[in-house]
C-alpha cells in the first residue's frame, strides 16, 4: 500500500538516523512483517507488541523522537 510506504519513508527521514539501536531493530522487525500484519498495526486494527509500539507511535505521529 502506497500510504503505508509513505509513512515508513517519513519515519526513515525524520527518526531513523537518530533512533536508538532498540528502535532501529524494532523498525527493521516491522519491515519483516507480512503486509497485512504491518497494515493492521499502522491502521490501528491490531495491537503491537510493546517492543514495536514506540516505533509505531512515532511513525503515526503520536510521539516525538
Amino acid at each position: 500500500m502506497r500510504e503505508l510506504d509513505e509513512l515508513l519513508v517519513a519515519y526513515l527521514d525524520k527518526f531513523y538516523e537518530s533512533a536508538s539501536e532498540t528502535d532501529k531493530r524494532a523498525f527493521q522487525a516491522l519491515l519483516d512483517l507480512p503486509d497485512p500484519e504491518l497494515a493492521g498495526y499502522l491502521l490501528n486494527q491490531q495491537t503491537p507488541s510493546p517492543e514495536l509500539k514506540r516505533v509505531i507511535d512515532q511513525i503515526l505521529g503520536r510521539a516525538d523522537a
